[in-house]
């Protein structure tokens, strides 16, 4: 977090990137929900008083975006407002969620960042996008040392939730400038993950707001699967995502973009079916 602020007023102030209201309000979100993470990590919070306090740092923060910042033109900006708040308010839980195995989140978020910040730099993501994305990646190859199987340090809420907010911005400011697809694809093995494990926990009528064991990654580690090989294999879907990624934006079709879709959907749901099932030999 420390990093990441420091980077971007470096960078507003050597004039490499804008410093603006939009970076100022997106970092005073992303410390805000840092310090109910930390609170529920040292003495834990009420789910109900927990959601209510991001739901109202998520609020804020969509409420501050620029007017001509818009997904689907066709919907009313409000609504579009407010599934923006719904849809990043669960991209930053599901990024908590997930975040239960060493190496888990620099395995899926690091590629995300460097993805955006390239992006931002080559003119496909807005400008602010560049510093936090690049900062977030270096910080993450900082933390990585300390997370390394056996793990020494550890994310926790305070670190995992205003990863998931910073992300989850830069998110909306690719898919803002017409690139959906791109910031479907390069989230989409923890979009996948997370959204069909609470599904099914929904179903069989367990607190699904309680602690588990039951995402695929944390499935795979039971069912004979490596630490090191589940976060590689993350990793590298992550890579092929990112790929896919930059496929749909420099060729810019729909038809490009759908075939992205489908095969990054495929590249998920054979990880996904490899982790659920019994390490062959």
């Amino acid at each position: 977090m420390a990093a990441t602020a420091v980077t971007a007023v470096l960078a507003g102030s050597l004039g490499l990137s804008p410093f603006g209201h939009e970076i100022a309000t997106v970092m005073a979100a992303a410390f805000c929900l840092a310090v109910v993470g930390m609170i529920d990590d040292l003495r834990p919070i009420a789910v109900t008083t927990r959601l209510a306090l991001q739901l109202a740092i998520v609020a804020v923060l969509v409420a501050a975006l620029p007017a001509e910042i818009r997904i689907v033109q066709a919907i009313p900006l409000g609504l579009e407002r407010a599934l923006l708040i719904l849809g990043l308010l669960w991209f930053i839980n599901l990024v908590n969620f997930m975040d239960g195995l060493d190496w888990m989140t620099v395995a899926e978020m690091l590629p995300l960042s460097a993805s955006l910040a390239g992006f931002a730099f080559f003119g496909a993501a807005p400008p602010v996008v560049l510093p936090i994305a690049l900062a977030l990646a270096g910080a993450l190859l900082g933390f990585a040392p300390f997370n390394r199987p056996v793990a020494r340090l550890f994310l926790g809420d305070v670190g995992s939730l205003p990863i998931g907010l910073m992300i989850g911005w830069c998110l909306i400011e690719l898919a803002a400038q017409q690139h959906v697809a791109a910031a479907l694809l390069l989230p989409l093995y923890y979009l996948a993950d997370a959204t069909i494990t609470l599904f099914r926990r929904m179903a069989r009528g367990e607190r699904f707001w309680d602690a588990h064991r039951s995402h695929f990654y944390q499935r795979a580690t039971d069912n004979g699967f490596g630490v090191g090989q589940v976060v590689a294999e993350v990793f590298l879907l992550n890579l092929y995502l990112a790929g896919l990624a930059v496929a749909s934006i420099v060729i810019g079709s729909i038809a490009v973009n759908a075939i992205g879709l489908v095969l990054g959907a495929i590249g998920v749901m054979v990880v996904l079916v490899r982790f659920s099932k019994p390490r062959a030999g």
